[in-house]
């Protein structure tokens, strides 16, 4: 049975739970111990356009539960979506791909007159797919565009009208007191909070009436309509916006009887003051982004950034401007600024119509690929070169894969006390002391790192010139790759003791012998901050990797398919169960049940790295 039609049969507490997947007394200490009321922490933050915005931030138990709302909500209105386009690209995401380069499909084509398969985009604010970019696509190359902003917009939904919608809209028509329940989660001092995760996905589906009747008003007059939260934006090809809608005179805007009379009815006023309309020979931007040819950032935006990011590259420290003050730069900001003109960038680059460059492609993407990029993806790739690898402020280790990532998760996690290095708890609170790299698309593409041992052994052999944009800065942690010891890992092995590199690299034990037993050490500082550590080989020489570490009481738990992983002798990559659902099914999800001591000694040289960098620093 769908989601949708459970939710709409459910007319208990208990009933609810099990539909939101949540423990039913988890609900009830929630609501009806804890109280909503007093597990909010309200603070201010200052507006772009002036001013102060107040936001009400949930507790974690109240976030947690208004989270598992928002992804209630958002699987009903796709399943609504779904049955009402039963041929868009949302249902059919088949329809999304394009021959064997599959990054077309991340892009999600907007709705076009003649297309039966791209669903309309009308609201793009927090909901799946949609976002301020496909919001900005919707108004490209337009000679006039109108910007209304909605008054007080949260606190247009009260209570009732939260549970009301619930109860009389047809989709949902839900039981009263189930509406009742998601209002008590939802609401906050007879409003919908900013701050709560499921406010935005509810104002979305009260506000889809007033969309449909906006967008017939902007259809009768030749214009396009959407809205991103409680930015509406209407745009035309018309050399003049229709009057109907929206005039300016020398008194300023002046707003369309009908346009007036449908935001009254929803509930709702303008705010006056950031009424615009943008002509085609001025800057025209839509939701932050500029629109006139293609979605862009502001230029000055990015000219802030670049200086930013050039201070820090230099420094290791930059400022911003605060009420005309500097103060020192938050990196987590930058990175939050960079990351979202970086989202612009790619997006423009999946929308290419002619064949993308082939190292761009998924099968080869990663190799060479800093000969394609931009200069703002250089400096967002300098950037996160520095993050992760020069100012890390905690030791960073890459593995070849994301299962290796699990597995030391998740034995530093069971072993915490015997750690404390690697990681902190206190309480209930439980804090990880070192940052695994976590590798995407973009990293393959930007940094040319996706794990693997080509791209960990390109990583190597390159690091001491990518580090040169960082000359004046020392390292703060070290970087440690940590590596399978067997035959997949010989490329890497290889550099190590080629020419270029079996001089600089210093091996522990330093008893070692660097041309002959490279293996058998207990880890190796290749240059600068840069550790490799291979696994340690067994006690008759042999090769091992990561998962030789676990007993067989481990290897040996059953998937629910009836595959384990099998002994180490008995193993059989065919039949057994693979890698990656060992790693997700049985160890991350079972490990309070398993033994990792045998994993002491990967640690340990994970430690022994931690504490010889240090050495380094003191001298």
């Amino acid at each position: 049975m769908s989601k949708l039609n459970r939710l709409r049969i459910a007319s208990s507490k208990p009933d609810f739970a099990k539909v939101l997947e949540v423990d039913s007394s988890f609900l009830t200490r929630v609501l009806y111990i804890n109280k909503p009321e007093s597990q909010y922490h309200k603070f201010t933050i200052a507006k772009k356009s002036g001013g102060l915005r107040e936001i009400s931030a949930p507790s974690i138990e109240l976030k947690s539960l208004q989270k598992s709302l928002s992804k209630l909500l958002l699987d009903c209105i796709d399943e609504i979506n779904a049955k009402k386009y039963p041929y868009s690209q949302l249902n059919k995401p088949k329809l999304r791909k394009n021959g064997e380069n599959d990054y077309a499909a991340e892009v999600l084509k907007i709705k076009i007159p003649t297309s039966s398969i791209k669903q309309p985009s009308i609201s793009h604010g927090f909901v799946r797919d949609r976002s301020i970019i496909t919001n900005a696509m919707m108004h490209l190359g337009k000679k006039n565009v109108l910007n209304i902003d909605l008054e007080d917009f949260f606190g247009s939904f009260n209570f009732g009208r939260v549970r009301g919608f619930f109860i009389k809209n047809k989709n949902f028509r839900l039981d009263p007191h189930i509406a009742t329940i998601i209002a008590q989660i939802a609401c906050y001092d007879n409003k919908l909070p900013q701050g709560s995760p499921s406010s935005p996905v509810i104002t979305n589906l009260i506000t889809h009436s007033l969309d449909m009747r906006l967008a017939s008003l902007a259809k009768k007059f030749k214009c396009t309509y959407t809205r991103y939260a409680d930015d509406i934006t209407f745009s035309t090809r018309l050399i003049e916006f229709p009057a109907q809608i929206m005039k300016q005179n020398e008194d300023g805007y002046i707003a369309g009887k009908i346009l007036r009379r449908e935001i009254k009815h929803a509930g709702f006023s303008i705010n006056e003051s950031k009424t615009r309309i943008q002509y085609k020979n001025s800057r025209q931007d839509v939701t932050g982004l500029i629109v006139n040819k293609k979605p862009n950032t502001k230029k000055e935006y990015w000219r802030l950034v670049r200086a930013k990011c050039n201070h820090l590259f230099k420094t290791g420290y930059f400022v911003s401007i605060v009420d005309g003050k500097e103060i020192k730069g938050n990196i987590n900001e930058l990175e939050g600024q960079l990351n979202f003109i970086d989202q612009v960038d790619h997006y423009n680059r999946m929308r290419q119509r002619a064949p993308l460059n082939p190292e761009y492609a998924r099968s080869s993407v990663g190799k060479h690929t800093r000969n394609l990029l931009t200069g703002r993806e250089k400096t967002f790739r300098n950037f996160l070169f520095y993050r992760l690898f020069c100012g890390n402020d905690k030791p960073t280790i890459l593995c070849e894969g994301k299962t290796d990532n699990i597995y030391l998760k998740s034995a530093i996690s069971e072993l915490v006390k015997e750690y404390p290095q690697l990681a902190r708890k206190k309480a209930s609170e439980y804090e990880l002391l070192v940052r695994f790299v976590e590798y995407s698309k973009r990293t393959r593409f930007l940094l040319e790192l996706y794990g693997g041992t080509d791209y960990l052994r390109n990583f190597i052999d390159s690091f001491e010139a990518n580090m040169k944009v960082y000359s004046n800065i020392k390292p703060k942690n070290p970087v440690i790759l940590f590596v399978d010891n067997d035959k997949g890992t010989s490329n890497i092995k290889n550099l190590l003791s080629s020419k270029s590199f079996i001089k600089k690299i210093k091996i522990s034990p330093s008893s070692i012998d660097k041309n002959e037993q490279i293996r058998k050490s207990q880890f190796i500082h290749v240059v600068k901050n840069l550790y490799v550590v291979f696994t340690p080989l067994a006690s008759n020489d042999d090769f091992t990797d990561v998962e030789y570490f676990f007993d067989d009481k481990a290897r040996l738990m059953k998937h629910s398919n009836g595959k384990c992983f099998n002994t180490v002798r008995n193993r059989n990559d065919n039949k057994d169960l693979s890698k990656d659902a060992f790693a997700t099914h049985i160890v991350k999800e079972n490990k309070k049940n398993i033994d990792f001591t045998g994993f002491k000694p990967l640690l340990n040289s994970i430690v022994e790295v931690i504490n010889h960098y240090e050495s380094i620093k003191k001298a």
